[in-house]
């Protein structure tokens, strides 16, 4: 008798738990599938259209502030390689027209390059997003944890006992908040992907300007290897979700569910994790010093 009403009595409670526990699980998985989803349509985003406002402002900062002092540098280096054509052609003894025609050639290129600076550093970007949204075209598979799944594990749920099921509970809310967790790192380095590029975009006049000297083009060439880096993170933080969703889908969820969970978990972690080595591998390849 006793037992009966203990038996009872746990599936009382078990028939409390579980829907709370299928709504916990069906809820964390979701977020997951969420989270992955907004990183690739995020990285694939140009400047112009994550953010029009911020963009407005830092094209704004740029052909405002920076432009007149880009300018100045740009002057000064004209100047300076006028004095150094003519010191090199023996304060114009050895006088040829040619030279001259040179300078006011190469001179022209620097002024026109500046003045487009900010068209060539978004079509840097335009360039790299046409290859991460090719990317993750051919990248397939998602998070999504399908109804048949879920069916399943609440199956193997109700077939355990109270305080399985209890254990179990408590489990998924701390594996859950856990991830919460983690998927707000993640916003943290996509978003902060996307304020780097805008503080790199709005210092590009002055870097730019350096160009027209061959003993300066460095400072130049390097930040535009910069650009191509931040670019082409993109790219690479597709492939890490892409290896993330392969990931996934290799996990059981009916069987072994705890398991099941903290792999979810494990995996989440180990994509945040290599999405902060995007950064540094980008600039690895691109020699970005």
């Amino acid at each position: 008798m006793v037992t009966d009403v203990l038996e009872k009595f746990g599936d009382w409670i078990k028939s409390l738990i579980i829907p709370h526990l299928m709504d916990l699980l069906s809820g964390m998985f979701n977020d997951v599938n969420s989270q992955v989803g907004s990183i690739a349509s995020d990285v694939a985003t140009t400047p112009s259209a994550f953010s029009p406002a911020i963009f407005g402002m830092i094209k704004n900062i740029s052909d405002n502030v920076m432009m007149p002092i880009a300018g100045i540098i740009l002057t000064f280096i004209a100047c300076y390689e006028l004095i150094q054509m003519v010191v090199g052609y023996n304060n114009l003894a050895n006088f040829e027209t040619w030279f001259i025609f040179r300078w006011i050639f190469k001179t022209f290129l620097a002024v026109e390059l500046i003045t487009h600076t900010f068209d060539i550093t978004m079509a840097v970007f335009d360039v790299t997003q046409h290859v991460i949204s090719g990317a993750g075209g051919l990248i397939a598979g998602g998070t999504a944890v399908d109804s048949s799944a879920l069916s399943s594990m609440q199956t193997t749920i109700e077939a355990m006992n109270v305080f399985g099921v209890f254990f179990l509970f408590l489990q998924v809310w701390v594996v859950q908040l856990l991830t919460l967790l983690m998927s707000k790192i993640i916003f943290v380095i996509i978003y902060s992907r996307m304020i780097e590029i805008y503080l790199w975009v709005s210092l590009a006049p002055i870097p730019f300007a350096t160009f027209a000297n061959k003993d300066q083009s460095a400072i130049g060439q390097n930040y535009f290897r910069g650009l191509l880096a931040l670019g082409f993170q993109g790219f690479l933080i597709m492939i890490c979700v892409g290896i993330y969703a392969v990931l996934i889908s290799t996990i059981t969820f009916s069987s072994d569910i705890i398991g099941s969970l903290w792999g979810v978990f494990g995996y989440t972690v180990l994509l945040a994790f290599t999405l902060l080595k995007t950064n540094s591998i980008a600039k690895v390849i691109f020699q970005v010093h």
